[in-house]
């Protein structure tokens, strides 16, 4: 059964204007359909972050936050996947799989609850028969120290993160995905 609506538009430009910079994955080809890995296990797939690497973040970057996020949810706030928070400035990129856990991010980074409430990566699981599902995953690079993580925490939601990126995002690098189930 396809939700007859139409599509959502890129949220990130919508977003108050920042400097960019490139971020690649050996995972996810930008704009074609994700592999069954980074898929959620309830829709077929194996729930394995994908591996990012990123390069030419702005000069004055001191930490990054990592998202993945996708407009085309059936709902008005779209859906969260994943959101490490306090990447230290000197990190360029995240091995496929980081996103299991807190301690397989590097330094004190960790996870704030997606909408799957969980506090990790979990995959692309749209409705069956919906439209194609877009999955941005963003770079941001922040003028906040990593140790300082925006002021959240683990229980934080990755709303609440991107309010507070808005104020201090330098740069964002986006990649994104598709899937249909």
């Amino acid at each position: 059964m396809s939700l007859d609506r139409p599509v959502t538009p890129d949220p990130y430009p919508l977003l108050p204007a920042v400097g960019s910079f490139s971020v690649s994955s050996q995972d996810v080809a930008d704009g074609r359909p994700l592999d069954l890995l980074q898929v959620h296990d309830s829709t077929g797939g194996r729930n394995v972050s994908p591996a990012l690497a990123w390069s030419g973040a702005p000069e004055g970057t001191r930490s990054f936050v990592v998202t993945c996020f996708d407009p085309d949810a059936p709902t008005p706030s779209g859906f969260w996947h994943w959101c490490a928070v306090g990447l230290p400035a000197t990190v360029t990129e995240l091995p496929a799989g980081a996103g299991a856990a807190d301690d397989l991010l590097p330094g004190d980074a960790f996870h704030v609850r997606n909408d799957f409430s969980q506090q990790r990566y979990d995959g692309a699981a749209p409705p069956p028969g919906d439209m194609p599902h877009r999955y941005f995953f963003v770079v941001h690079a922040t003028d906040i120290e990593a140790m300082d993580t925006l002021g959240v925490d683990g229980g934080t939601t990755p709303a609440v993160v991107s309010f507070h990126l808005a104020f201090h995002t330098l740069g964002r690098a986006v990649l994104h995905g598709t899937f249909q189930y």
